[in-house]
């Protein structure tokens, strides 16, 4: 099978990626227009094997959409392509507008256009899967409380909302014009090759740099925690044996309150990196600095993925401790690969990216 992944140089297309190529028989097509968070340095190890391919292109550009779908002839898409920090959305929603919902518009054009005219038994096997998140539920006040795949939505900031509004054009896509679509929805993730900008590795880094650990408000916050290798592991389970019209929900079974993911990345440190301590503290925790809260800011999500678990047999691996020591081993272990990201000399390899 072809796949055309969008967004595959980011933190999770880029684990996809991997995994596909590391254990399929399957050829990918990487397609992203390399904003700051995509980074190909992410797909080094991938990059010169027969079965990938990468195109860069932006998903609003239909000219190019049209011309990567007539000349890899793709059997399915994974739609990972998004605008996806919080805190960028609150200060500059327009750009999550324009490429979460009318660039997932535009990709949704493009695949029925090239999906319509298939012959009939690539046609029916063809597959639209789009990845979202968990986001799109808003929040959960009761300790008990999952997220289903059933759960109405009720976004809080503008990237959840623009998330949501994806969601449902893939939903009236597959309604409406017949194409086979899925859709999974995902908790927080983090593992390897985690942009700089999200909670763990701008701990991770900002620690061992002796600066401040900026928590928002006490840190209560809860959220479920997925592996980001597992989540890869499920989306490829999703496309290769999911079914048209389903949403399947995925989780870590891992909820944790932000404070405490804080404390566990500083005693993981003390155990690991012990000789990087700043002099000016006694202890990485020293450096927790607690901030002001974040607008609208959701107090708990935690996912119910005992569906995908039922119906796909996918579970994950990973528990938060085994997932966070990993990722705290890996940025220790690959310092070039985060200084690179920091310096921005990794935008470097964008100018000979184009196809």
């Amino acid at each position: 099978m072809k796949l055309l992944v969008t967004g595959g140089a980011g933190f999770i297309g880029s684990a996809v990626i991997r995994e596909l190529i590391r254990h399929t028989q399957n050829y990918v097509v990487n397609l992203d227009c390399l904003t700051y968070a995509g980074n190909l340095e992410s797909l080094a190890e991938v990059s010169a094997d027969e079965r990938y391919a990468f195109a860069q292109v932006d998903i609003c550009d239909r000219a190019g959409l049209d011309r990567v779908f007539t000349e890899h002839q793709p059997d399915a898409v994974m739609h990972l392509a998004a605008e996806s920090h919080v805190d960028r959305s609150i200060d500059g929603p327009g750009k999550f507008i324009t490429t979460n919902i009318n660039g997932t518009y535009t990709l949704l054009e493009a695949s029925r256009t090239y999906w319509s005219a298939l012959p009939d038994a690539r046609k029916a096997g063809f597959r639209f899967h789009h990845v979202s998140t968990d986001e799109v539920y808003g929040d959960l006040h009761g300790t008990d409380d999952l997220f289903t795949e059933s759960t109405p939505y009720a976004p809080s900031s503008p990237y959840s909302a623009s998330k949501a509004a994806s969601d449902h054009l893939v939903r009236a896509w597959q309604r409406t014009y017949g194409l086979p679509t899925m859709v999974t929805n995902c908790s927080n993730n983090y593992g390897l090759y985690h942009f700089p900008e999200k909670l763990i590795p701008h701990i991770i880094l900002s620690a061992i740099a002796g600066k401040p650990l900026p928590v928002y408000g006490d840190g209560s916050q809860i959220r479920d925690w997925l592996y980001v290798e597992d989540h890869a592991c499920a989306l490829i389970t999703v496309i290769t044996r999911g079914a048209v019209g389903e949403t399947y929900n995925i989780g870590g079974h891992n909820e944790q309150k932000n404070l405490h993911v804080v404390r566990t990345i500083c005693a993981l440190l003390e155990e690991l990196a012990a000789d990087r301590k700043p002099a000016c503290v006694a202890r990485y925790e020293d450096l927790i600095t607690f901030v002001k809260d974040r607008p609208g800011h959701d107090f708990r999500y935690a996912i119910d993925a005992s569906k995908i678990e039922r119906e796909l047999g996918w579970t994950p691996r990973e528990t938060f401790d085994t997932g966070l020591r990993k990722t705290v081993a890996w940025y220790l272990a690959n310092e070039g690969w985060w200084q690179r990201v920091l310096s921005g000399a990794y935008q470097l390899e964008r100018k000979g990216a184009q196809p």
